[in-house]
């Protein structure tokens, strides 16, 4: 029987339409990245590099670390919403609809106003313990019954919890004015104003966490079969989840703590990706961390210049991209159709 599953994998990933897609995301990710480099309130050449005594230099290198985080961020949140789509098998998956990033913003709330912590550093193991406990939370409640963890229950149950959270999350910052003013910056998601300092603190986890997904594309396309044939396959589907989990935890976590919470990138990407490249898991997570990288550099500089002289934040601007998009999928009947 395995021999058919690997016959399809293999197929999966070949052909004009994955070659189109890999290339057609490699040219977005160039021309967004370049984009958000030399784009912005005043257009500058990338020569300005060369002379470190020039205002384009620190211009460039302003922009230069912020257009490295949108990439590291939405590379991240791509790459997190198709390891939950595939976990799940439910084509809704995004670490913002089930939860992962209102137990990320919640436990760094509560660290800002009951723990007194100040630092990305510790901003960031809250961001992880929240969104690994939301993660938890969701997918216990939606296994109680006699159905188990379908897909349309962890979508209501995400629903409820993110509602949960975000309720809590308004009721701690309500009571808290220093901690209101600190966190109505980070709430709306942005990359601007970060520097080198956020982007190297951030970058272990990301790698861990995309190491882990990564590795785990061929055990991602064994589940999509369904558990009792991937027992018999020869998986270990318990410890399986719980790795492909762990890594979804590190990946929307960090890139929550980075950026705030930004939408729409981890659902959008893997569809698009499953349109141009097919649905073998080989192809839909790495090809997920290009396209949801230049989705993010993309609505980073859409928003820098929409509304001269004021900046659109990104976590804004991924939904004003990212709804049409799913609309798209919808009218077409492509959701969900691949996995």
């Amino acid at each position: 029987m395995s021999v058919p599953v690997l016959a399809r994998a293999v197929a999966a990933t070949r052909g004009p339409g994955v070659r189109a897609g890999g290339v057609g995301g490699a040219f977005l990710l160039v021309s967004s990245a370049g984009a958000s480099v030399l784009i912005g309130s005043r257009l500058v050449s990338p020569l300005g590099l060369l002379d470190a005594g020039s205002q384009a230099h620190a211009i460039l290198d302003a922009r230069l670390s912020r257009t490295v985080l949108a990439l590291l961020v939405g590379a991240a949140l791509g790459l997190a919403g198709a390891c939950l789509q595939g976990l799940t098998r439910n084509p809704l998956a995004d670490a913002g609809l089930l939860g992962v990033n209102s137990g990320a913003s919640f436990a760094m709330v509560c660290a800002l106003a009951y723990a007194g912590v100040s630092s990305l550093q510790g901003y960031l193991w809250f961001a992880f313990g929240g969104a690994a406990i939301a993660a938890i939370l969701v997918h216990g409640l939606a296994a109680l019954g006699r159905d188990g963890a379908t897909p349309g229950k962890l979508v209501l149950t995400g629903a409820a919890v993110t509602a949960a959270l975000s309720s809590w999350t308004s009721g701690v910052l309500l009571s808290d004015h220093r901690t209101m003013d600190v966190f109505r910056f980070w709430q709306v998601g942005t990359v601007g104003g970060r520097g080198w300092s956020v982007v190297l603190t951030g970058l272990p986890f990301l790698v861990v966490g995309a190491a882990l997904a990564l590795g785990g594309a061929r055990t991602l396309d064994t589940l999509a079969l369904g558990d009792d044939l991937a027992r018999g396959l020869g998986r270990r589907v318990a410890r399986d989840r719980v790795v492909i989990g762990l890594a979804v935890v590190l990946l929307a976590g960090t890139a929550t703590a980075l950026a705030g919470p930004i939408g729409f990138v981890g659902l959008v990407a893997p569809h698009l990706v499953r349109v141009t490249s097919g649905s073998a898991y080989t192809r839909v997570l790495p090809l997920s961390m290009v396209y949801g990288a230049a989705l993010v550099a993309f609505a980073d500089t859409v928003g820098r210049v929409v509304l001269p002289p004021t900046e659109v934040q990104v976590g804004i601007m991924t939904a004003v991209v990212g709804v049409p998009a799913f609309v798209w999928f919808l009218r077409r009947g492509r959701l969900g159709a691949a996995l």
